[in-house]
């Protein structure tokens, strides 16, 4: 095995020593803006952390983000994205494996424990699955919520509001209701807005236009 040493020449060449190393796991990488990425199996995604992280040449002590990226029309339409930093030798990588709604990703609790809060937020969001967390639950939305809110087929309004019922005397999820005032608009805005309008709503218009 080739020493790389603290100084690196360039992300490429780590990208390079990381396929050769895990030939099995990895299925490509690439260097974009300056920054080395790599894609690799779903089910290898452990034991591709946990050498990034023991790796003489690598150490990459420190998963800065765990996030979620939807692609609907895709057959496994989700990426889980993972940005790992080397103190070390200064050094940042993404790890990128695919996932679809049936099947799960395996936690990476295991190998860096704040990855706990960041898959659940993954979960709650996307709605990927890892198998394996030691307490896989919503972490953003309310306990009632339904769905995942980052899907891109999630509608921007909802499925259900929240509000406090007087009558009730407690917090009640309904339907969501949009009322046909909010569809209406003037087009009227204190910054921009429909110059035509603006001239025929405001007082004085009319007759300055007139004695033009």
């Amino acid at each position: 095995m080739s020493e790389i040493g603290p100084q690196r020449e360039a992300p490429r060449e780590l990208g390079e020593y990381i396929a050769t190393s895990l030939n099995d796991e990895v299925l490509a990488f690439d260097v974009l803006g300056g920054e080395l990425i790599v894609e690799v199996h779903n089910a290898s995604i452990l034991r591709v952390l946990t050498f990034l992280r023991d790796d003489a040449n690598c150490r990459f002590t420190q998963l800065v983000d765990l996030c979620g990226v939807d692609y609907p029309a895709r057959v496994e339409r989700f990426d889980v994205v993972y940005n790992l930093l080397s103190m070390t030798h200064n050094h940042r990588v993404r790890i990128k494996v695919a996932a679809s709604e049936e099947n799960s990703v395996p936690s990476a609790t295991s190998v860096f424990p704040c990855a706990n809060w960041l898959e659940r937020e993954v979960w709650d969001l996307y709605g990927v699955f890892f198998s394996g967390h030691p307490d896989l639950r919503r972490i953003l939305t309310d306990y009632g919520f339904e769905g995942h809110p980052l899907r891109k087929d999630f509608p921007l309004t909802g499925y259900t509001e929240v509000r406090y019922d007087e009558e009730q005397k407690r917090v009640i999820y309904e339907p969501v209701k949009l009322a046909q005032d909010f569809r209406t608009f003037d087009f009227l805005s204190p910054w921009e807005g429909a110059e035509e309008l603006h001239r025929q709503n405001i007082a004085g218009d009319n007759k300055a236009k007139s004695e033009d």
